[in-house]
């Protein structure tokens, strides 16, 4: 089964630490990174850039509007998403728990792990709807 994971950084903390601390850290990060590939329970995978560089879409007053940055407001900013193999909740925490950014030099690095969600069927009945509305409209 397929887990979504979201890591979580707060930059300042990163940031704040010296050369050879994140130079550490990145190489555990990655090396671990690999043996989850070499085991098949990596199934993708992306770093992002800091939360600066985001911007945030909302309807408003029935428009859309584009914010600079991340929506929450709080010290943790998304950092990069994970897909992982695994065989339930369980495996994947166990696996996760072993990633080194969890003990990310004096804190700050957190993952959440959902079960990805399988579409396939509402997909299947969204089509199936549209379909017959266009039959309908002829």
């Amino acid at each position: 089964m397929k887990y979504i994971c979201l890591g979580y950084i707060d930059e300042k903390i990163f940031e704040g630490s010296t050369e050879s601390e994140r130079e550490n850290f990145v190489d555990r990060c990655f090396a671990y990174d690999e043996e989850l590939k070499r085991t098949g329970h990596y199934a993708g995978g992306e770093a992002l850039q800091p939360g600066m560089n985001a911007a945030t879409l909302r309807i408003q007053n029935g428009k859309v509007t584009v914010t600079d940055g991340p929506y929450a407001e709080t010290k943790e900013q998304i950092d990069g998403i994970m897909m992982l193999e695994a065989d339930d909740l369980n495996h994947a925490i166990q696996l996760i728990s072993k990633h080194p950014s969890l003990a990310l030099s004096k804190g700050g690095g957190s993952w959440e792990i959902r079960p990805a969600a399988d579409l396939n069927a509402m997909i299947e009945e969204s089509r199936k709807r549209r379909s017959a509305k266009k039959e309908t409209v002829r």
